[in-house]
């Protein structure tokens, strides 16, 4: 389970990477991909912390994937409520 979660996660992270830099101005999109994110991490930590069984160099590479949904979540949320200037 443990690496089967590590690879979703990371293929989830790159689409949702290259998707959101597409999107900056959708902001429906931004706020959608965020609470997936959200989803994603909790998901991720959940399997990192609550299974003991942890396969060889996976285990930082899944923790650090994990940080970094959680810094992108952040910046999806930043670009997902901010509110846009309609002058632009």
């Amino acid at each position: 389970m443990f690496d089967f979660v590590f690879w979703v996660l990371v293929i989830w992270f790159i689409i949702n990477v290259i998707w959101m830099w597409f999107v900056l101005n959708k902001q429906s999109y931004q706020k959608s991909f965020a609470w997936i994110n959200v989803a994603a991490v909790i998901i991720g930590f959940w399997v990192y912390y609550g299974t003991g069984a942890h396969s060889g160099g996976l285990a930082d590479c899944f923790l650090w994937i994990n940080w970094l949904n959680v810094v992108l979540a952040c910046l999806q949320f930043y670009f997902g409520y901010r509110k846009l200037n309609s002058t632009n």
